[in-house]
Protein backbone atom coordinates (compact mmCIF):
# COMPACT_ATOMS: atom_id res chain seq x y z
CA UNK A 1 0.00 0.00 0.00
CA UNK A 2 1.48 3.41 -0.95
CA UNK A 3 2.86 5.44 1.97
CA UNK A 4 0.72 8.42 0.94
CA UNK A 5 -2.40 6.45 1.76
CA UNK A 6 -1.57 6.50 5.46
CA UNK A 7 -1.13 10.25 5.33
CA UNK A 8 -4.70 10.59 4.10
CA UNK A 9 -5.99 8.28 6.84
CA UNK A 10 -3.99 10.15 9.47
CA UNK A 11 -5.35 13.45 8.17
CA UNK A 12 -8.90 12.10 8.43
CA UNK A 13 -8.40 11.05 12.06
CA UNK A 14 -6.70 14.36 12.82
CA UNK A 15 -9.54 16.38 11.32
CA UNK A 16 -12.06 14.36 13.31
CA UNK A 17 -10.17 14.91 16.56
CA UNK A 18 -9.79 18.65 15.98
CA UNK A 19 -13.47 19.03 15.13
CA UNK A 20 -14.46 17.10 18.25
CA UNK A 21 -12.28 19.39 20.37
CA UNK A 22 -13.88 22.47 18.82
CA UNK A 23 -17.36 21.13 19.53
CA UNK A 24 -16.44 20.15 23.07
CA UNK A 25 -14.85 23.49 23.95
CA UNK A 26 -18.02 25.46 23.30
CA UNK A 27 -19.26 25.37 26.91
CA UNK A 28 -18.17 27.30 29.96
CA UNK A 29 -17.28 26.05 33.39
CA UNK A 30 -20.56 27.25 34.85
CA UNK A 31 -22.57 25.31 32.27
CA UNK A 32 -20.53 22.16 32.70
CA UNK A 33 -20.85 22.40 36.46
CA UNK A 34 -24.65 22.55 36.24
CA UNK A 35 -24.96 25.98 37.90
CA UNK A 36 -26.47 27.88 34.97
CA UNK A 37 -29.20 30.35 35.94
CA UNK A 38 -32.54 29.77 34.23
CA UNK A 39 -32.64 32.08 31.17
CA UNK A 40 -35.74 34.14 30.28
CA UNK A 41 -38.44 32.60 28.05
CA UNK A 42 -37.06 34.13 24.82
CA UNK A 43 -33.69 32.54 25.53
CA UNK A 44 -35.24 29.15 26.28
CA UNK A 45 -37.19 29.36 23.04
CA UNK A 46 -33.99 30.14 21.14
CA UNK A 47 -32.39 27.04 22.64
CA UNK A 48 -35.37 24.88 21.73
CA UNK A 49 -36.32 26.13 18.29
CA UNK A 50 -33.94 28.81 17.08
CA UNK A 51 -34.63 32.36 15.91
CA UNK A 52 -38.27 31.82 14.90
CA UNK A 53 -39.14 30.37 18.31
CA UNK A 54 -37.49 33.28 20.15
CA UNK A 55 -39.40 35.83 18.08
CA UNK A 56 -42.62 33.92 18.70
CA UNK A 57 -42.22 34.13 22.48
CA UNK A 58 -41.41 37.84 22.19
CA UNK A 59 -44.65 38.29 20.23
CA UNK A 60 -46.57 36.41 22.93
CA UNK A 61 -45.20 38.78 25.58
CA UNK A 62 -46.04 41.82 23.44
CA UNK A 63 -49.52 40.48 22.74
CA UNK A 64 -50.12 40.05 26.45
CA UNK A 65 -49.61 43.81 26.83
CA UNK A 66 -51.73 44.64 23.78
CA UNK A 67 -48.69 45.83 21.81
CA UNK A 68 -49.24 43.53 18.83
CA UNK A 69 -52.22 41.82 17.23
CA UNK A 70 -52.95 39.47 14.38
CA UNK A 71 -53.07 41.18 11.00
CA UNK A 72 -54.56 40.14 7.69
CA UNK A 73 -53.49 36.98 5.87
CA UNK A 74 -51.61 35.42 8.80
CA UNK A 75 -49.46 38.42 9.65
CA UNK A 76 -48.59 40.30 12.84
CA UNK A 77 -49.04 44.05 13.21
CA UNK A 78 -48.10 46.59 15.85
CA UNK A 79 -50.99 47.72 18.02
CA UNK A 80 -49.47 50.62 19.92
CA UNK A 81 -46.26 51.02 21.89
CA UNK A 82 -44.27 48.10 23.33
CA UNK A 83 -45.34 48.90 26.87
CA UNK A 84 -43.10 48.81 29.91
CA UNK A 85 -40.40 46.42 28.89
CA UNK A 86 -36.63 46.58 28.67
CA UNK A 87 -36.29 43.18 27.04
CA UNK A 88 -34.07 43.71 23.97
CA UNK A 89 -35.72 40.98 21.90
CA UNK A 90 -39.22 42.28 22.53
CA UNK A 91 -38.13 45.83 21.72
CA UNK A 92 -36.31 44.71 18.58
CA UNK A 93 -39.29 42.71 17.36
CA UNK A 94 -41.67 45.58 18.03
CA UNK A 95 -39.43 48.06 16.20
CA UNK A 96 -39.38 45.73 13.20
CA UNK A 97 -43.17 45.92 12.88
CA UNK A 98 -43.38 49.13 10.86
CA UNK A 99 -46.00 47.27 8.84
CA UNK A 100 -47.77 43.95 9.15
CA UNK A 101 -45.36 41.06 8.58
CA UNK A 102 -45.49 37.30 8.46
CA UNK A 103 -43.56 35.58 11.25
CA UNK A 104 -40.83 34.26 8.95
CA UNK A 105 -40.24 37.71 7.47
CA UNK A 106 -40.35 39.38 10.87
CA UNK A 107 -37.70 37.03 12.26
CA UNK A 108 -35.33 38.13 9.47
CA UNK A 109 -35.81 41.88 9.86
CA UNK A 110 -32.58 43.63 10.95
CA UNK A 111 -34.02 44.93 14.21
CA UNK A 112 -35.20 41.49 15.26
CA UNK A 113 -32.06 39.73 13.97
CA UNK A 114 -29.71 41.99 15.92
CA UNK A 115 -31.66 41.48 19.13
CA UNK A 116 -31.79 37.71 18.75
CA UNK A 117 -28.11 37.55 17.74
CA UNK A 118 -27.18 39.48 20.90
CA UNK A 119 -29.18 36.98 22.94
CA UNK A 120 -27.43 34.15 21.13
CA UNK A 121 -24.09 35.66 22.12
CA UNK A 122 -25.13 35.69 25.77
CA UNK A 123 -26.13 32.03 25.57
CA UNK A 124 -22.80 31.18 23.96
CA UNK A 125 -21.04 32.90 26.85
CA UNK A 126 -23.14 30.90 29.30
CA UNK A 127 -22.12 27.65 27.65
CA UNK A 128 -25.60 26.83 26.37
CA UNK A 129 -24.86 27.38 22.68
CA UNK A 130 -21.71 26.59 20.75
CA UNK A 131 -20.08 29.75 19.33
CA UNK A 132 -20.96 30.01 15.61
CA UNK A 133 -17.36 30.38 14.46
CA UNK A 134 -16.35 27.17 16.27
CA UNK A 135 -19.41 25.35 14.97
CA UNK A 136 -18.80 26.38 11.36
CA UNK A 137 -15.11 25.47 11.57
CA UNK A 138 -15.90 22.10 13.12
CA UNK A 139 -18.52 21.33 10.47
CA UNK A 140 -16.12 22.28 7.68
CA UNK A 141 -13.52 19.90 9.11
CA UNK A 142 -16.10 17.16 9.52
CA UNK A 143 -17.22 17.58 5.94
CA UNK A 144 -13.66 17.00 4.77
CA UNK A 145 -13.12 13.83 6.82
CA UNK A 146 -15.14 11.39 4.64
CA UNK A 147 -13.62 12.86 1.50
CA UNK A 148 -10.10 12.50 2.89
CA UNK A 149 -10.61 9.01 4.29
CA UNK A 150 -12.46 7.43 1.37
CA UNK A 151 -11.19 9.30 -1.68
CA UNK A 152 -7.61 9.75 -0.46
CA UNK A 153 -6.55 6.11 -0.96
CA UNK A 154 -7.65 6.23 -4.60
CA UNK A 155 -5.73 9.47 -5.10
CA UNK A 156 -2.62 7.86 -3.55
CA UNK A 157 -2.80 4.98 -6.02
CA UNK A 158 -3.78 2.18 -3.61
CA UNK A 159 -5.29 -0.92 -5.16
CA UNK A 160 -6.26 -4.48 -4.36
CA UNK A 161 -5.75 -5.58 -0.77
CA UNK A 162 -4.04 -2.32 0.13
CA UNK A 163 -7.07 -0.34 -1.03
CA UNK A 164 -9.42 -2.55 0.99
CA UNK A 165 -7.29 -2.10 4.13
CA UNK A 166 -7.14 1.66 3.60
CA UNK A 167 -10.90 1.96 3.14
CA UNK A 168 -11.51 -0.16 6.25
CA UNK A 169 -9.15 2.08 8.27
CA UNK A 170 -10.83 5.23 6.94
CA UNK A 171 -14.41 4.11 7.50
CA UNK A 172 -14.56 4.74 11.30
CA UNK A 173 -13.56 8.44 11.14
CA UNK A 174 -15.88 8.94 8.16
CA UNK A 175 -18.86 7.45 10.01
CA UNK A 176 -18.02 9.39 13.19
CA UNK A 177 -17.77 12.63 11.21
CA UNK A 178 -21.19 12.11 9.63
CA UNK A 179 -22.66 11.49 13.09
CA UNK A 180 -21.06 14.64 14.53
CA UNK A 181 -22.37 16.72 11.62
CA UNK A 182 -25.86 16.12 13.02
CA UNK A 183 -24.90 17.51 16.42
CA UNK A 184 -27.09 20.54 17.25
CA UNK A 185 -25.65 23.93 18.15
CA UNK A 186 -27.02 23.54 21.70
CA UNK A 187 -24.67 22.07 24.28
CA UNK A 188 -25.40 19.19 26.63
CA UNK A 189 -26.00 21.71 29.41
CA UNK A 190 -28.74 23.38 27.36
CA UNK A 191 -30.45 20.10 26.58
CA UNK A 192 -30.35 19.10 30.25
CA UNK A 193 -31.74 22.51 31.20
CA UNK A 194 -34.68 22.19 28.78
CA UNK A 195 -35.38 18.62 29.85
CA UNK A 196 -35.34 19.60 33.52
CA UNK A 197 -37.70 22.52 32.96
CA UNK A 198 -40.13 20.37 30.97
CA UNK A 199 -40.13 17.89 33.84
CA UNK A 200 -40.76 20.70 36.32
CA UNK A 201 -43.36 22.45 34.15
CA UNK A 202 -45.36 19.83 32.23
CA UNK A 203 -47.81 21.29 29.76
CA UNK A 204 -51.19 21.53 31.52
CA UNK A 205 -54.28 19.92 30.09
CA UNK A 206 -56.41 23.06 30.35
CA UNK A 207 -55.57 26.74 29.93
CA UNK A 208 -57.53 27.61 33.08
CA UNK A 209 -54.85 25.89 35.16
CA UNK A 210 -52.44 28.76 34.41
CA UNK A 211 -53.14 32.25 35.74
CA UNK A 212 -49.68 33.78 35.33
CA UNK A 213 -48.73 35.52 32.07
CA UNK A 214 -45.02 34.75 32.50
CA UNK A 215 -45.83 31.06 32.80
CA UNK A 216 -47.67 31.23 29.48
CA UNK A 217 -44.47 32.58 27.90
CA UNK A 218 -42.48 29.82 29.58
CA UNK A 219 -44.80 27.09 28.27
CA UNK A 220 -44.62 28.50 24.74
CA UNK A 221 -40.82 28.64 25.03
CA UNK A 222 -40.62 25.01 26.17
CA UNK A 223 -43.31 23.42 24.00
CA UNK A 224 -43.94 25.65 20.99
CA UNK A 225 -47.06 24.91 18.93
CA UNK A 226 -48.94 22.81 21.53
CA UNK A 227 -48.68 25.65 24.07
CA UNK A 228 -49.65 28.28 21.49
CA UNK A 229 -52.71 26.29 20.49
CA UNK A 230 -53.65 25.83 24.15
CA UNK A 231 -53.19 29.35 25.51
CA UNK A 232 -53.52 31.65 22.48
CA UNK A 233 -55.44 29.70 19.85
CA UNK A 234 -57.00 32.62 17.99
CA UNK A 235 -53.95 34.90 17.99
CA UNK A 236 -51.66 32.03 16.98
CA UNK A 237 -53.93 30.83 14.20
CA UNK A 238 -54.79 34.21 12.73
CA UNK A 239 -51.27 35.59 13.18
CA UNK A 240 -49.61 32.63 11.49
CA UNK A 241 -47.52 31.65 14.52
CA UNK A 242 -48.18 27.92 14.27
CA UNK A 243 -45.70 25.85 12.27
CA UNK A 244 -48.54 23.46 11.42
CA UNK A 245 -51.92 25.16 11.73
CA UNK A 246 -54.64 22.74 12.80
CA UNK A 247 -57.19 21.80 10.17
CA UNK A 248 -60.67 23.14 10.68
CA UNK A 249 -62.56 19.99 11.65
CA UNK A 250 -65.50 21.79 13.16
CA UNK A 251 -64.00 21.58 16.65
CA UNK A 252 -61.96 24.76 16.72
CA UNK A 253 -60.77 25.96 20.12
CA UNK A 254 -62.86 28.76 21.48
CA UNK A 255 -62.02 32.33 20.66
CA UNK A 256 -59.36 33.75 22.95
CA UNK A 257 -60.92 34.97 26.12
CA UNK A 258 -60.12 37.71 28.53
CA UNK A 259 -56.77 38.45 30.10
CA UNK A 260 -55.05 35.98 32.37
CA UNK A 261 -53.74 37.28 35.67
CA UNK A 262 -50.37 38.94 35.19
CA UNK A 263 -51.27 40.49 31.87
CA UNK A 264 -51.49 37.39 29.71
CA UNK A 265 -54.29 38.07 27.28
CA UNK A 266 -55.04 34.93 25.30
Amino acid sequence: MPTGTWWFIGAAWGGLLLAALLLRSGGTRSAEGGTVDVPPPQALALLRGGRRAAVTVALVALHQRGAVAAGRKHTIRANGGPGRTRDPVQLGVHRALRRALALGTLAQRPEARRAVDALRGELCGAGLLRPPERLWTARALLGCVPLTALVGPYAAGASGTGLAVALAAGAPPAVAALALLRLPDTTGAARRLLAGLRERYPLPAHRREVTDGWLVQLYVALYGDPALALFLPRFSREGGLLDRPPEDDGNRPPADGGPVAGGASC
